[in-house]
């Protein structure tokens, strides 16, 4: 539980406003692709427009590339990769949400290595390369709490044509050199969504709190992480301008991308990414929060670590927890508030003849996730949990 290995080089701000010190630091080029989504927000919301103007008085030039999904396509990535090298760009600031910033570290990766993204994906179909070049430098302005992206070195990137939603990364190359956490940009995200992100950030924290490889750095990050999500969100869903609120949020949402640097993830992570592989239009979030239930009660039930759900219960506020269920309660109790406990998969075409499928593709592609369960969770496992969330 001691040993740890530690390597964070990402510089952060934060803090509110802090987008507005973008110009007064040693940025990494002097032409800067600026990726951000295929939707309206970033534009709408004045955050491009803000990011330009301090890239401006820092004497960066810049160029836009506004295609990114909800859940990046590998396709879209190579097209980013051959804009960067067109636009002879020599860093990227991803501007937007966990999609924008895993998106940019690929394409950051792409725009200087040859050949196809999937030659350098470890699992599924990816051939398992390695970055023979170094990516070039990312700089992460998150406008969302939901990743954690903006410290790591790992994105998730979707291919159509097999199936596959699957981690890219582990280089340390993939680093963000600066991360600029400002909540000021978060206010803007509706109610539901920010339900989504935060749940999202607080089971990246939960997961590697419970999981095999927990150890005193990833217990430390990861128990404030579930503290400051979990005693926030609420207020966040209820009232987006509420900027300590907010701000909590964010905070835990960075911690938690600290916990998955320090520790792993568990297979709640590779399941859901399995279901959103076969329903591109399923939220991330949502997809955990739809399985989350059933997927920490199949532990509880197997007693595979009763004092992590007790202490998970007392950090989530049940002071008196004495018992793993606890946590459950108080999870139910948390997406009850939030408005987000009566999600149906049926909402989003999934259907319960997919689950053996879905069982098998989210080990198939996110297979080291498994090993980081508190107990062994076979196939079987997965699908009464996926049978068990259904509606």
């Amino acid at each position: 539980m001691t040993d740890f290995m530690a390597y964070l080089p990402t510089r952060v701000l934060f803090g509110v406003g802090k987008l507005n010190e973008l110009h007064q630091q040693a940025l990494p080029g002097k032409n800067a692709l600026v990726v951000i989504s295929n939707g309206k927000s970033t534009k709408e919301n004045g955050y491009l427009r803000r990011t330009e103007e301090q890239l401006s008085d820092a004497g960066i030039m810049w160029c836009v590339f506004d295609e990114i999904e909800a859940n990046p396509l590998n396709t879209t990535i190579m097209r980013g990769a051959e804009f960067a090298r067109a636009g002879k760009c020599d860093f990227i600031v991803a501007l937007g949400g966990g999609s924008v910033m895993d998106a940019s570290k690929a394409i950051a990766a792409m725009a200087t290595n040859d050949g196809d993204l999937w030659d350098y994906i470890a699992g599924g179909t990816g051939k398992g390369k390695m970055l023979e070049n170094s990516p070039l430098p990312v700089v992460a302005i998150t406008t969302t709490a939901g990743t954690g992206s903006e410290v790591d070195q790992w994105g998730v990137i979707s291919n159509l044509e097999t199936n596959e939603k699957i981690g890219f990364g582990g280089d340390d190359r993939l680093f963000p050199v600066l991360a600029i956490v400002d909540p000021e940009l978060m206010v803007t995200v509706p109610p539901l969504y920010t339900a989504y992100q935060g749940f999202d950030a607080l089971f990246h924290s939960t997961e590697v709190f419970m999981g095999k490889f927990a150890n005193s750095m990833s217990n430390m990050v990861a128990s404030e992480a579930i503290k400051s999500v979990s005693h926030n969100l609420a207020a966040t869903v209820r009232n987006g301008s509420d900027i300590e609120a907010r701000s909590a949020v964010a905070l835990g949402n960075t911690l938690s991308g600290y916990a998955m640097v320090f520790g792993s993830c568990t297979s709640e992570h590779a399941i859901e990414h399995a279901l959103s592989a076969y329903h591109h239009s399923l939220p991330h979030g949502a997809g955990l929060i739809m399985i989350s239930k059933a997927y920490y009660q199949h532990f509880v039930d197997k007693h595979a670590c009763d004092e992590r759900f007790i202490a998970m219960a007392r950090l989530m506020g049940v002071g008196g927890a004495n018992k793993a269920q606890d946590f459950i309660s108080a999870l139910e109790h948390l997406q009850m508030i939030c408005g987000v406990d009566k999600l149906k998969m049926s909402d989003y075409g999934i259907v319960p003849s997919e689950f053996e499928k879905i069982a098998k593709n989210a080990r198939e592609t996110m297979g080291g996730l498994f090993l980081a369960d508190p107990t062994e969770l076979s196939d079987t496992d997965v699908i009464e949990i996926l049978k068990k969330s259904y509606r």
